[in-house]
C-alpha cells in the first residue's frame, strides 16, 4: 500500500528514518450561528517548505470529513509523495469527527493527530449525544483513534506509525514552535482566506 512501504527502515543504527513528505490539515475559523459548509485546507511540505496547497468544504457538524480528505489527497498531484497524513484535532467543522482508521486504510497512509493540550472528552461526548447528529456514532470513532500520548512537548494520536517514526516525523517537519509546519501553515491559510487575516496560533 502506498505510503506504508516507505520509510518504515533504519538507516542507521537505532536511527529511524524520517517521514519528510507530508499533507497536513486544519478548518477555516467560522462563527458559532454559522450553518452550512466550512473551509478545510490542506499544505504539503517536504520536511518544513511548502510545497503545494489544496482546500475544499466539510460539513459543520456533518459527517464528511473523512471523504472529502481523503478525496483531496487522492485528487492532489502530490499524491505520489506523501508519506503521512497529519490532522489538528480529530475533529474538524465542529463535530465532523475524521475516522482514522478509515482514512489510514483509503490512502495507506499513516495519520498522526495533534494537539497542543489534551481534549475535554467528558465534555466531547455530552455535546455529541446532545446535540449533534449521529452523535453516538461519532463518539466511538473518538475512541477508536484512542488515547493521546505526550511527545516533543505535544500530545499525539498514531495510526501506522511508531513512537519512534512519530518522533523522527515531528523531528523532521517542526520548524516554528512544536506544530508541525504543514500543520500551521493550513491553519494561517484557512483563517487568512476566510477572514481577510490570520491571526492566533495553530
Amino acid at each position: 500500500m502506498q505510503g506504508t512501504t516507505a520509510a518504515t527502515a533504519s538507516y542507521a543504527a537505532g536511527v529511524v528514518r524520517p517521514r519528510s513528505n507530508v499533507i497536513g490539515f486544519d478548518d477555516a475559523p467560522f462563527a458559532r450561528s454559522h450553518r452550512g459548509d466550512v473551509m478545510l485546507v490542506g499544505t504539503i511540505c517536504s520536511r518544513t517548505r511548502l510545497d503545494g496547497v489544496v482546500s475544499g468544504r466539510v460539513r459543520r457538524d456533518g459527517k464528511n470529513a473523512t471523504s472529502r480528505i481523503a478525496e483531496l489527497v487522492e485528487n492532489s498531484q502530490f499524491v505520489g509523495h506523501l508519506q503521512a497524513l497529519l490532522l489538528q484535532g480529530i475533529a474538524v467543522a465542529g463535530f465532523n469527527v475524521v475516522d482514522v482508521h478509515a482514512l489510514h486504510a483509503r490512502l495507506g497512509l499513516p495519520v498522526l493527530v495533534v494537539a497542543r493540550k489534551p481534549p475535554d472528552l467528558p465534555a466531547m461526548r455530552r455535546a455529541l449525544v446532545s446535540r449533534v447528529p449521529g452523535g453516538e456514532r461519532k463518539w466511538k470513532l473518538v475512541q477508536a483513534a484512542g488515547p493521546m500520548e505526550p511527545l516533543r512537548g505535544i500530545l499525539v494520536q498514531r495510526i501506522g506509525l511508531s513512537r519512534a517514526e512519530a518522533d523522527a516525523l515531528l523531528r523532521a517537519t517542526t520548524l516554528h514552535g512544536k506544530l508541525p509546519e504543514a500543520i500551521r501553515l493550513a491553519h494561517l491559510i484557512a483563517a487568512g482566506v476566510t477572514e481577510g487575516t490570520s491571526r492566533g496560533r495553530a
